[in-house]
């Protein structure tokens, strides 16, 4: 543990590979803190029963808003006006609708866009083993935290056309879901918004094929 650090952060996964490039250890990665990758399914009781270890807490970095204390990074990038944030934020959460619970921004990440965390008990990885397992965990919205100085978030931010602005929001939210393991209730669908966000920042819009064209 470096000097300072005064929590044990781990992150659970349905994979090693998963948990190794899962976008919540970006700012870990950044400032040379060891996270526990844990990915076995046992993990999940585990840190359910584990809480500390040695009176050090256990922390999952993929959980809440993210707090590392004097271990935080004092050359941040420049701060953005809030009444910017705040407006880019309300924005994306009335694109998303009921798919999140909150869009806000975060120090977390270094070169993704987006994530999604949890404010809740259960880890989202859990709820995809009980849904594997047939149970039916309960409805929990994820929280997606954006990274304001990505430059995907910038063009978004400065995106006029409102529905324009919602395939944005969406493909954020899809990759932020990919990036953790999850899959997409329609891959189809994302896939299309993609090209077409890509085809219009190339000016090939009259490009995109539609059915019977």
């Amino acid at each position: 543990m470096k000097e300072g650090q005064d929590r044990i952060f781990y992150i659970t996964a349905d994979s090693l590979a998963a948990a190794r490039h899962s976008p919540h250890l970006e700012i870990f990665r950044k400032k040379g803190i060891e996270v526990l990758l844990l990915h076995d399914r046992v993990d999940e009781w585990v840190v359910s029963h584990l809480s500390e270890y040695d009176d050090n807490r256990l922390e999952s970095v993929a959980k809440g808003d993210l707090d590392l204390g004097t271990l935080a990074d004092e050359a941040n990038p420049a701060p953005i006006a809030e009444d910017e944030l705040e407006s880019l934020t309300k924005r994306m959460q009335k694109a998303l609708g009921a798919q999140t619970r909150l869009v806000r921004t975060t120090l977390r990440l270094t070169d993704s866009p987006a994530c999604l965390v949890s404010d809740n008990v259960m880890s989202r990885n859990l709820e995809r083993m009980l849904k594997e397992a047939g149970q039916a965990p309960p409805s929990l919205q994820p929280v997606m935290e954006i990274n304001p100085h990505h430059p995907i978030v910038e063009i978004v931010k400065a995106e006029a056309n409102e529905e324009r602005f919602s395939k944005w929001s969406q493909i954020l939210f899809e990759q932020a879901l990919l990036a953790e393991g999850g899959q997409l209730d329609d891959p189809a669908g994302f896939v299309k918004r993609l090209n077409e966000l890509l085809l219009a920042l190339t000016g090939n819009q009259s490009r995109i094929w539609t059915p019977g064209s």
